[in-house]
């Protein structure tokens, strides 16, 4: 609890106010990575190489955004950095460990940028999202990466609609679906990291309930699939364990 506490206060005086927020959340989960390491370093590790495939395949490397940064445990930070000119982290709250990090790293043509991903706002008032519309305004933009944030769209949704029940029917998939347009309409390549299902486990491995993350949206047909142990056996209980379906898409351009 101290180290939550230290990382809540050393992030609150850096993050603008719009987004304090949404710190908890952020802590929670630097919090959960750090007890589930182990379980969660095969997806991780996943992650990270299919992005390097990317990058190995492209000729033009200037400028890199990385929409839902977060942790930057799935991305490789590094390669990135060494091969764009600039790389854009784009995420609700940029932890004070991830600001250090980078520091520690002199990874000084990096940039964060803090942004609401979601589109929510614009739905929400009856207006078709365009979440990923400001990536129009980036220069040279040669890759974009969608990093496990497509059904955090929809499990963030689901909760701001049971707080605040005015959106109209069907926001969800919508939101879902506006972020998929906005990735496939971009002309430079891009990359879709995303869960899109997941499994309740019983302990002796019998399947309890499953659910789909993307709301009946279909998402592109993935190049690679892998499954992430998001919550393993002792984490939240001893009697169930957590397994999500994990689709990796890439569009060369």
């Amino acid at each position: 609890m101290i180290a939550e506490a230290l990382q809540y206060a050393a992030t609150y005086p850096v993050t603008a106010r719009e987004f304090r927020p949404f710190i908890g959340s952020s802590v929670s989960l630097w919090s959960r990575a750090g007890r589930c390491a182990r379980a969660w370093s095969a997806h991780e590790e996943n992650c990270k190489a299919f992005i390097d495939d990317t990058i190995t395949g492209m000729r033009q490397r200037r400028t890199a955004v990385v929409l839902g940064s977060g942790l930057l445990r799935d991305v490789p930070i590094k390669p990135l950095s060494h091969a764009f000119d600039t790389v854009v982290l784009v995420d609700l709250v940029h932890l004070a460990s991830v600001r250090l990090w980078l520091m520690a790293n002199r990874l000084r043509n990096v940039r964060l940028i803090s942004r609401d991903l979601s589109g929510f706002a614009e739905a929400a008032a009856g207006r078709a999202p365009e979440p990923l519309s400001f990536l129009r305004q980036v220069p040279y933009l040669d890759l974009v990466i969608s990093a496990n944030l497509l059904s955090q769209i929809g499990v963030g949704a689901e909760r701001r609609l049971e707080k605040e029940p005015t959106g109209p029917s069907g926001l969800v998939p919508r939101l879902i679906e506006a972020h998929l347009e906005g990735l496939s309409a971009l002309p430079c390549s891009t990359v879709l990291l995303s869960d899109v299902a997941f499994t309740v486990l019983g302990h002796d491995g019998e399947t309890r309930e499953t659910a789909d993350l993307l709301h009946g949206v279909s998402a592109p047909q993935p190049q690679a699939r892998w499954t992430w142990p998001v919550v393993p056996i002792g984490e939240e209980s001893r009697q169930f364990s957590v397994v999500h379906d994990v689709a990796a898409v890439r569009a060369l351009r």
